[in-house]
């Protein structure tokens, strides 16, 4: 994905309980230039962010309000050069008393160019145990993983 302000929302609004048992996976997918926020931003529910490799973000690459889970797991982040950038998280709209209880872990990413992801909560409850079901390979292989990701390119007529 490149050139996109907000690239993913998933969640209907923070008032919108009914998305709290929504489980949605993040995976394979290589976040390039021109991309500024929503990588994704997430709802309510649980958000499993998996082996993606995001190599440019201009606000944030993952955020989310309405306390979500997220697990993000062996990913790659390539902070920008702007030095008030290097955060890839986003707590929205929720002072730090709320969103510290909030449940965002990481494991396994790699972080380069100082990007760093803020941590909170407790880690996900045990009615997510089943919901990360997709096999975790080491953020090392991202690039070869996501090399190809991308729109599929078909010939009029042809089957994609």
């Amino acid at each position: 994905m490149t050139h996109h302000d907000k690239v993913m929302l998933l969640g209907h609004s923070d008032e919108y309980f009914q998305d709290k048992g929504m489980q949605v996976t993040i995976a394979f997918n290589h976040f390039g230039e021109g991309l500024v926020q929503r990588m994704p931003r997430c709802r309510h529910g649980y958000f499993h962010v998996v082996n993606n490799d995001y190599t440019h973000w201009e606000m944030y690459a993952i955020g989310g309000s309405a306390s979500p889970t997220i697990n993000s797991q062996g990913n790659r982040f390539l902070a920008p050069d702007n030095r008030d950038r290097k955060e890839v998280t986003k707590h929205e709209d929720a002072p730090e008393n709320e969103w510290s209880r909030w449940n965002w872990r990481s494991q396994g990413d790699m972080f380069l160019n100082g990007a760093y992801f803020r941590r909170s909560g407790a880690g996900a409850s045990s009615s997510y145990a089943r919901a990360s079901s997709l096999g975790v390979r080491p953020s090392t292989l991202v690039g070869t993983m996501t090399l190809r990701a991308g729109a599929l390119i078909c010939r009029k007529g042809a089957h994609c």
